[in-house]
C-alpha cells in the first residue's frame, strides 16, 4: 500500500471578533484562525495528508512535531521586527507576537529534528529569522539594484503570475523546478535582508530581492517567497510540494507521520 505523510501546515492568520461578519444562521463573532484552503489542497494534491496547526503555547511543539512526517510554513501578517533586532518601521502592518512565539519555536525544532520543511512568503522569512537573519520591512524605501523595478504586492488573483524569478543552478530549488526561470506571483513588502546561519539564496527578482533560500545543512529546508500554493495547476510549483511530500516519506520511513493509503 501507498503511505501518505502527515504534514502540518502552521496558520499565523487571526481574525478579530469584530473583524467576523455574523450570519444569521452561523456563530457568534469570536476570535479564529485564517488559512487558505490552497495550501490544503496543494499538500494533498502532492499525496500528503494535510494537518493544520493552530499556534498554541511554544511549549507544546515537540509534541505537535511528534506525529508529523514534514512541516509547510504558511504565509500570513508581518513578523515583530524586535524578532531581528530592530525597530519598527512606519509602514510595518499588524504583528501577531504571541504567534511569532509559536512559529519561530516551531520552526527551530522542525529544524533542529532535520523534519522536511517548505516554507512560503512569511514561513520563509520566519525561517530566516529563526536562524538569526533579517528582514527588509518595506520594500518600497529599497534602491533598486536589478533591472527593473518591481511590484512585489500585486493585485491580480493568486493565481495569476505578475513577474519572473531566476533560480540559481544546482541548488535544491533549482532541482526541484528543474528550470532557471520561473513566472512567480507576489503578495509581500517585506522580505529576507540578511541571511540566517547555514541559508543560501536560491532565487532572486529582477530588482535583486531575494525569492528563494535553502539550508545547506539540513535535507530539506527550502523557503520561496511567492504564493506557490497558490500555482500548482503549473506543474513547476506544484512540483515544491511534491517534493516535500518525497523528502517527508524518506523522513518518517516506515515509523510515525505516515498514514496508509
Amino acid at each position: 500500500m501507498a503511505v501518505r505523510p502527515l504534514i502540518g501546515i502552521s496558520c499565523s492568520e487571526l481574525r478579530r471578533r469584530d473583524s467576523v461578519r455574523q450570519t444569521p444562521e452561523g456563530e457568534p463573532p469570536r476570535e479564529e484562525l485564517g488559512l487558505g484552503l490552497t495550501y490544503v489542497k496543494a499538500i494533498q494534491g502532492a499525496g500528503a495528508i494535510p494537518v493544520v496547526l493552530p499556534p498554541l503555547d511554544r511549549k507544546v511543539v515537540d509534541e505537535l512535531l511528534d506525529g508529523l512526517a514534514g512541516l509547510c510554513l504558511s504565509g500570513g501578517p508581518d513578523l515583530d521586527p524586535a524578532r531581528y533586532r530592530r525597530r519598527p518601521h512606519p509602514h510595518l502592518g499588524p504583528t501577531e507576537p504571541e504567534v511569532d512565539d509559536f512559529e519561530l519555536a516551531l520552526a527551530r525544532r522542525a529544524d533542529a529534528r532535520q523534519l522536511p520543511l517548505l516554507a512560503i512568503c512569511r514561513g520563509a522569512q520566519v525561517l530566516n529569522v529563526a536562524r538569526g537573519g533579517a528582514l527588509h520591512q518595506h520594500l518600497p524605501d529599497l534602491e533598486q539594484v536589478g533591472s527593473e523595478r518591481i511590484d512585489h504586492r500585486q493585485i491580480e488573483p493568486g493565481e495569476t503570475a505578475t513577474h519572473p524569478v531566476t533560480v540559481e543552478a544546482g541548488t535544491q530549488l533549482h532541482g526541484l523546478l528543474d528550470r532557471t526561470d520561473l513566472q512567480v506571483n507576489s503578495f509581500h513588502h517585506q522580505a529576507v535582508a540578511r541571511l540566517g546561519r547555514g541559508l543560501v539564496a536560491t532565487a532572486h527578482a529582477p530588482d535583486g530581492v531575494i525569492e528563494g533560500l535553502e539550508a545547506v545543512d539540513h535535507p530539506f529546508a527550502v523557503g520561496v517567497q511567492w504564493h506557490a500554493e497558490c500555482l500548482v495547476g503549473r506543474p513547476e510549483h506544484l512540483r515544491l510540494f511534491e517534493g516535500l511530500a518525497d523528502a517527508a516519506r524518506r523522513h518518517a520511513g516506515t515509523g510515525r507521520g505516515l498514514q496508509a493509503a
